[in-house]
């Protein structure tokens, strides 16, 4: 569904979370056309105006849209796993309105006419923002660096081989140089291939009883302790997606004590879940990196709670069943997650790690500020992309309800608490619930 952004319109008896202020309280927010026009807490005053819509929140939280910055998009090219349209679909359901896509498409994102081509399409849709990253390597190959400075100029975000590690010490060298001559971000899979090679889930005694080859946690702290080298180096800005272990925390920890330009994120399985997801060879819940042992799990979640982790990320990868349904050693790597992303986020406020409102800041104002972009904030001025959402309100995940094409849920059959309830992109509400 799409209301057009015409007039004015007022979200009032709204609990307002701003993370980028520090904004939590009970007030009001209007929005005229594209843009946010007045936020403040207490009474709306201008309830009278004739051409001003009135939504009554009834006390649900209003917040910036979700900024997701570490999605796959499949298209183009793998169109039967996902298209900009289901991937817009599934993001605005799940309160995202800002995506950053990752560049391993058929054709790779690595010169400007694909760059301008998800970003004319995904504008095509109205759906969620969409942002890409370029390669930092021609082709994901690892060997040739993509041309950064023009991609970085026709919008590109940061630059990132995807899901493959730069394995090559030289090649991320100078990508690194590059990155600090632009003023971008090398975003880096840390996991060091020879050590992954064929595994297909956490080296360990699961691995050994389950007769599946393993990923040992060090694959991921030596390629960021290999990588804080080179970063110390060329003082090239870095960040390592998705971090899943404690040793690779660790590494990331004194580089930031070192005054290093190193942030990174984690996603939602790997403070959610752990190996023991995949006791019965299930195949949703193998994931790149894979689901590690319970201590690893907790020490994300700590490493969030001390602010280690700059922001979360839903890490949304689709796959079709014919993917899946293998072998657990052939079956491919990856799970959707833009519907998931806010309520399983929302755990670490139900379990009292965090306050609602630094729950709510980890994906949105966050990645925003990461990433450099204009999101995440409910200020004046700012594009009126809001999501209002229900902390409380429980539900079970149904992949089968998922808007995205594929269904590959780690968190099938899970009971979670908060509901998204109406997403706005450039004042025009894109999702309702029904109830």
């Amino acid at each position: 569904m799409s209301t057009r952004a015409s007039g004015r319109v007022a979200y009032i008896n709204a609990r307002l979370l701003d993370p980028a202020s520090g904004l939590d309280g009970t007030g009001f927010l209007l929005t005229d056309g594209e843009t946010i026009a007045e936020v403040g807490t207490g009474l709306f005053q201008g309830a009278h105006s004739a051409d001003t819509l009135v939504i009554d929140c009834q006390g649900a939280c209003l917040a910036p849209g979700l900024v997701d910055m570490r999605v796959q998009l499949r298209e183009p090219g793998e169109e039967h796993k996902e298209t900009l349209r289901s991937a817009g679909e599934s993001a605005v359901a799940g309160g995202v309105t800002s995506m950053v896509c990752l560049p391993n498409t058929h054709p790779v994102i690595d010169d400007v006419a694909t760059v301008e081509f998800v970003a004319r399409r995904a504008r095509k849709s109205g759906l969620a923002k969409v942002y890409p990253y370029a390669a930092a390597t021609k082709q994901l190959a690892g060997q040739e660096l993509a041309e950064i400075g023009m991609l970085a100029e026709a919008g590109a975000l940061g630059f990132t081989d995807g899901t493959k590690a730069i394995k090559n010490a030289q090649v991320m060298r100078r990508a690194l140089a590059y990155a600090a001559t632009f003023g971008v971000m090398i975003i880096q899979h840390p996991e060091e291939p020879s050590l992954a090679e064929n595994g297909a889930m956490n080296e360990g005694e699961l691995s050994a009883r389950l007769g599946l080859a393993g990923i040992p946690t060090a694959a991921e702290a030596i390629m960021l302790e290999r990588d804080m080298r080179l970063v110390a180096i060329t003082g090239g800005r870095y960040h390592a997606a998705h971090l899943s272990t404690a040793e690779g925390i660790e590494v990331v920890r004194r580089a930031k004590e070192r005054g290093l330009p190193v942030t990174c994120d984690t996603a939602p399985p790997y403070f959610a879940l752990n190996e023991l997801a995949v006791s019965e060879y299930r195949t949703f819940s193998k994931l790149s990196p894979p689901l590690r042992s319970e201590a690893d799990r907790q020490a994300i979640v700590a490493a969030i709670k001390d602010g280690v982790i700059d922001a979360i990320a839903s890490d949304h990868a689709p796959q079709d069943q014919d993917s899946k349904r293998l072998p657990f050693a052939q079956a491919e790597p990856g799970g959707v997650g833009l519907e998931t992303l806010l309520a399983v986020t929302l755990e670490l406020y139900h379990n009292r790690h965090l306050s609602l409102i630094k729950a709510v800041e980890l994906i949105t104002w966050a990645p925003a500020r990461l990433l450099g972009l204009p999101a995440g904030q409910l200020k004046t001025g700012a594009a009126a992309d809001l999501v209002l959402f229900d902390p409380d309100r429980a539900w079970r995940v149904d992949p089968e309800k998922f808007r995205s094409k594929s269904k590959n849920s780690p968190f099938d059959g899970r009971p979670l608490q908060g509901r998204v309830l109406r997403t706005v992109v450039d004042g025009r509400t894109v999702f309702a619930t029904d109830a």
